[in-house]
């Protein structure tokens, strides 16, 4: 039976893979080297078409079951990896049945949380990775998905200005349903708590984990921070038809969470003294699609916060707050973000992201104000950076690429 290859994209590189070889036999010249997490699976990063991919041994019901269900939640437009193929009827060349096998695109500028830790992470830092699995957590249970094996493990984590966004890696035991009820959310809550504490003693045994840091209360600072992010998204408040003004405050606070409103249920008493409402369907990513909306740039959302206040600088001191927004977001585009990013060394962008570049460049920029006293131009910070902090920033990111 000839070598089966299930994709909604082909990519004519995948036929020329040795599907023939178990994983782990594959030729060392096919491996990418990225930093990697770990697998109960063999999994092999490789370069196909141009792309990196990687491929994950399991069996066949397993395979064709997440490479659905990754892209149901591509399409909900969830933070997750990308699905490319399914390859089934895998033999050996002395025709010994093989496992099948799972492709997915490698997620660009991402680390798995081994990675993160290797390295000495501030407490900023730390509350940034735990706050970013907490939303991708209750993004995926607010569209209805349960995980069954949420964990540090099956997370991705990628830079987002000073924050993190985090994808889901495994989809292998989850499920979609229309909603989810408090035993199911609960039963991923119990997974959180068991996987990233098991996850923390190991990396504790392992002698990663800075020794301030205490795996138990870190833990219960993840469930902590997913119940008030869930009340906010999901409870009702209630309040009287003179504090109409708190459904503003409501909506401002989910912004400020980076989730925008689109509906709102709101209900009235039948003496009309009193009013309930409740968020009826929100969606993910405010800042980011706004900024994508006004200029085309596709970011991370803090990354489209950063980059949409800059936008609002640029306009009050152009006084253009008069101006079609298509038109000052155009000019501001062509005269602030292109020819400041254009400004990456050619040797550092395999490894420099536009976005970040200008967003630490923002940051070096109120540095240097504040030591000056005085507004110092944008492009004159950037030369600045350039000169003082990106070098060392590029070494950073290359040792973790490399570890």
């Amino acid at each position: 039976m000839p070598v089966q290859i299930l994709s909604a994209r082909p990519r004519s590189g995948l036929v020329t893979l040795p599907w023939s070889l178990p994983l782990e036999e594959w030729p060392e010249e096919l491996d990418v080297s990225l930093p990697r997490g770990i697998h109960r699976h063999v999994v092999r990063f490789v370069r196909v078409d141009g792309a990196v991919l990687v491929v994950k041994e399991t069996n066949e019901r397993f395979a064709r079951r997440e490479y659905v269900l990754l892209r149901q939640l591509r399409r909900l437009d969830l933070p997750a990896v990308e699905p490319v193929a399914v390859v089934t009827g895998r033999r050996g060349r002395d025709g010994t049945e093989l496992a099948s096998a799972l492709v997915t695109a490698h997620l660009p500028r991402s680390l798995p949380y081994r990675s993160l830790f290797e390295h000495p992470l501030s407490d900023n830092t730390l509350e940034g990775v735990i706050d970013a699995m907490v939303v991708l957590l209750v993004r995926l249970h607010v569209d209805g998905f349960f995980w069954g094996d949420c964990s540090l493990s099956n997370t991705l984590f990628r830079r987002s200005a000073d924050e993190f966004a985090a994808y889901l890696v495994d989809a292998e035991t989850g499920a979609l349903h229309d909603t989810l009820s408090e035993g199911q959310r609960g039963e991923d809550l119990d997974l959180v708590r068991t996987n990233v504490f098991g996850e923390l003693l190991d990396l504790q045994g392992a002698g990663l984990l800075d020794p301030a840091i205490e795996p138990l209360s870190l833990v219960d600072r993840v469930v902590e921070r997913y119940t008030e992010l869930w009340d906010a998204l999901t409870g009702v408040e209630e309040f009287s038809v003179d504090e109409m003004w708190r459904i503003e405050q409501r909506i401002e606070q989910l912004n400020d969470l980076g989730f925008d409103v689109d509906e709102l249920d709101i209900v009235t008493d039948l003496d009309g003294d009193g009013v309930r409402i409740q968020p009826k369907v929100v969606e993910p990513d405010h800042h980011a699609r706004r900024l994508q909306g006004l200029t085309g740039l596709d970011l991370e959302e803090a990354q489209a916060r950063r980059l949409l206040n800059d936008l609002d600088a640029f306009t009050g001191a152009h006084q253009l707050q008069n101006e079609d927004t298509m038109v000052v977001a155009h000019r501001w585009l062509t005269q602030v973000w292109e020819p400041l990013t254009r400004m990456i060394p050619v040797e550092y962008r395999d490894v420099v992201e536009p976005a970040q570049f200008f967003h630490d460049v923002l940051i070096h920029r109120r540095d240097l104000s504040e030591q000056a006293g005085q507004e110092v131009d944008i492009f004159a910070a950037a030369e600045d950076y350039v000169r003082t902090r990106l070098p060392h920033q590029v070494s950073t990111l290359r040792a973790a690429t490399s570890s």
